[in-house]
């Protein structure tokens, strides 16, 4: 029982986990908001754990009990569950000040490794704007966690066809250059589901001097409306065929679930036959669909 509650407490630092041999799986989940998802999200990540994943991200909510809540949640997936758990920390809606308060109760309750990000503005926003006394990059909150010396392992995002608020993809790279320059250690992409946009996106980033790990985030499609959603909120194009093959599937909930998990699963096998370091899944907080396409990888 000691060694068991010595090694969660241990920890690993997601970089180190890219210098060992075999691809990096990882999933993320979303903050539940009551009760009922929180029972929930807790079984799939139950569910997920005999996939033995290196390890698991939580996102945040833009200030409140929320974001409050993501440290607890992470703590806890750490502590009980026993899988390395990474905490998403973002700018939206906070002071420098307060941003110290979280980052000192994550290393105060044993939390290694942070996603640092600008965050998306608030749906009462139409746009990203600077809170009082906080940052308006993702860079500037980097140089901010480095510079108060905390030893977390940082991650950060990047996108491989821009982000929204910048769409000139070589403009894109070299803000994702200044963030590495402030201390980020490995990216994980925002989601896409033409593996070309990622292959072209790795190019521009080495070209650019930045090389550090870069792991693509994939989503499995379950309906159509789900992929015309994540097409508006994060920018990522919809292959023809991909469409094509979801339309014909219509209604039928089953159908296009398994065009989702088989496109998921080609993109899986190509990225890391070309080099990939990992993929990061992007669950929505449900596991079928990660299970099935992990397990096939897995064989």
């Amino acid at each position: 029982m000691l060694t068991a509650v010595c090694f969660i407490f241990a920890g690993v630092r997601i970089p180190d986990l890219f210098n060992r041999n075999g691809p990096v799986f990882s999933f993320e989940f979303f903050p539940p908001k009551n009760e009922q998802g929180e029972q929930a999200l807790f079984r799939t990540i139950e569910r997920l754990r005999e996939l033995n994943p290196s390890f698991v991200s939580v996102t945040c909510g833009a200030g409140g009990s929320i974001r409050d809540q993501t440290v607890a949640w992470v703590t806890r997936i750490k502590r009980d569950i026993g899988i390395e758990a990474m905490a998403h920390l973002t700018c939206v809606g906070s002071t420098a000040e307060q941003l110290a308060a979280e980052l000192d109760q994550l290393h105060a309750n044993g939390i290694e490794n942070v996603l640092a990000l600008r965050g998306d503005p608030p749906r009462d926003q139409p746009s990203f704007k600077r809170p009082a006394g906080g940052f308006g990059f993702a860079a500037e909150l980097i140089a901010f966690i480095r510079a108060r010396g905390y030893p977390f392992a940082l991650g950060g995002a990047g996108y491989p066809e821009g982000h929204l608020d910048c769409r000139d993809l070589d403009r894109d790279i070299q803000y994702l250059k200044a963030k590495v320059d402030a201390g980020l250690e490995f990216v994980i992409t925002q989601l896409f589901f033409d593996n070309a946009d990622y292959f072209a996106f790795v190019e521009r980033a080495r070209r650019h001097g930045i090389h550090v790990p870069l792991v693509p985030g994939i989503m499995p499609i379950t309906n159509r409306g789900q992929i015309e959603r994540m097409a508006v909120m994060c920018g990522a194009g919809i292959p023809e065929g991909l469409g094509k093959r979801l339309d014909a599937a219509g209604d039928d909930e089953a159908a296009a679930r398994a065009v989702g998990v088989e496109h998921a699963l080609a993109q899986c096998r190509e990225l890391l036959q070309r080099g990939a370091p990992g993929i990061h899944f992007y669950t929505l907080n449900q596991s079928p669909a990660t299970r099935t396409i992990l397990a096939e990888l897995r064989r």
